[in-house]
């Protein structure tokens, strides 16, 4: 798991894969937060044709790019039980993270904004799972 040398973010070791936690977080949440940002735009678009009011689409919709960050990390990784071990536990864990924080937020706040939050909290639920985990399994595994 050693770094390439070059100047380049994020940075990826020699088989495809993020280097560092950082680099994963990053990226994932720089992912999110280009959708979010598109959903905005959407919403705003829909509001001001009167197809709908502001803040009534989900604010899950945001994750796409996460989760082809997600799926690209899953390829990168290479055959072997490890990867889908790990991807499935972070999937599970992701989502109960993800739907309690959207469940706690929804009391306060519109559709969008729990579903972000929530979107959120799946995000970075994922890379601690997937990057720790994979890793400790990889090790123990040989």
């Amino acid at each position: 798991m050693t770094d390439t040398k070059s100047e380049r973010r994020p940075r990826r070791d020699p088989s495809g894969r993020l280097a560092t936690i950082g680099d994963l977080i990053g990226t994932a949440l720089a992912g999110l937060v280009t959708g979010a940002v598109l959903l905005l735009i959407l919403e705003a678009i829909l509001s001001l044709t009167r197809v709908s009011e502001f803040g009534d689409t989900s604010g899950w919709l945001a994750i796409i790019l996460p989760v082809w960050l997600f799926v690209e990390e899953f390829r990168a990784e290479g055959f072997g039980a490890s990867r889908v071990v790990v991807a499935l536990l972070g999937v599970g864990f992701a989502v109960a993270g993800g739907m309690t924080v959207a469940g706690l937020a929804a009391t306060q706040f519109p559709t969008l904004v729990s579903g972000l939050a929530g979107a959120a909290g799946f995000t970075v639920v994922y890379c601690l799972i997937w990057f720790y985990g994979l890793r400790w399994l990889n090790d123990r595994a040989g």
